[in-house]
């Protein structure tokens, strides 16, 4: 009998240490979403159904944010006159607050009601491009349609002042699916991970034996691959997202255009900033703030971070020979300063 007991006991421990071994593996699930890939790596046990949780946590998402779904909350309210009723709507309200929130601390360098300019340039969800004389009339005319002042709530329904107002979330929206991911796996207690949505990324806790996640930035350079990266660092227990302007462009008769359009000026913005990386507890804040950045330039994005402590940047910029360099905020020293 005692033979049995110290047989089962051992076994027990077996079966326990086994088991800790595969709670310390790294699982990775991938898809598409949003235009991109994502991919989820989290350390634990093959959780049944979870892709299936997240796929469907996107879709619901989208279906709220996205401008190139025609039935969607935004898209809706796109194509309304006056505004729409929006009810039960969680993820449209919380980008809604976002935006509202980063338009109020940058003083309009981001703006969600920017959406009618993206489409005139042509980087919405029209076909337009435009060519080297382009009708300033008409830019600052639809210029006039920007700035979230115009946009207002009333009881659970969002208002505008012109029919032509337009909503676009695509410059937070991402960051937000990644942070709402970081939260299905927290609510399955899965608290050890690194959500990545097309290079915008959340991560918590550590990996397998201690070690941080690393994550890294792209080469800005348009003759770049997708994969080429600058720099990598150790990201824990926040987020990061990045914009530029080397990927998403145009050119018409020798002229580039970028996707980054200045909602105050009107026109795409070509300063010599090339890539902003913003780090925040929360993806789509970090998402807002990046493109922000691009918009204000190397100086005005640094003196905007140094005046926020709950963010910092780092920036890559062109110098006059063509070369590259990088500013950082003082609180990344530790990431970069080695």
């Amino acid at each position: 009998m005692r033979y049995s007991l110290l047989f089962v006991f051992i076994f027990g421990l077996l079966a326990c240490n086994s088991g800790g071994q595969e709670l310390e593996e790294v699982q990775i699930l991938r898809g598409e979403t949003m235009g991109t890939y994502y991919q989820v790596s989290y350390v634990g046990s093959q959780q049944p159904f979870l892709q299936e949780e997240i796929d469907s946590l996107l879709r619901a998402i989208n279906a709220e944010v996205s401008t190139y779904e025609p039935n969607s909350v935004i898209s809706r309210f796109n194509k309304s006159a006056r505004g729409i009723a929006l009810g039960e709507a969680p993820h449209f309200w919380i980008n809604l607050e976002i935006a509202r929130s980063v338009f109020n601390v940058t003083d309009g360098a981001f703006d969600a009601t920017v959406m009618p300019l993206v489409n005139f340039w042509g980087f919405g969800f029209t076909e337009d491009r435009q060519g080297r004389e382009v009708d300033t009339v008409e830019v600052n005319r639809i210029r006039s349609l920007v700035g979230f002042d115009q946009v207002r709530m009333e009881g659970d329904s969002l208002l505008k002042e012109k029919p032509e107002i337009q909503l676009d979330f695509s410059a937070c929206a991402k960051g937000y699916g990644v942070d709402e991911v970081g939260r299905l796996l927290e609510k399955r207690s899965l608290g050890r991970y690194l959500v990545d949505i097309g290079g915008e990324s959340r991560a918590r806790g550590v990996k397998p034996g201690g070690s941080i996640w690393r994550v890294g930035i792209n080469m800005p350079d348009e003759d770049a691959s997708v994969n080429e990266i600058i720099t990598a660092f150790p990201l824990e227990n926040r987020s990061v997202a990045t914009s530029g302007n080397y990927r998403n462009w145009y050119e018409v008769d020798g002229v580039k255009y970028s996707h980054t359009i200045n909602p105050r000026s009107g026109f795409p913005e070509r300063t010599e900033l090339l890539s902003a990386s913003v780090f925040h507890r929360d993806c789509a804040v970090a998402d807002a703030y990046a493109t922000s950045c691009m918009v204000l330039g190397v100086e005005k994005a640094l003196s905007l971070a140094e005046s926020n402590p709950a963010i910092e940047i780092y920036l890559i910029f062109s110098r006059p020979d063509g070369s590259m360099e990088t500013r950082y905020t003082s609180g990344l020293n530790a990431l970069f300063n080695e």
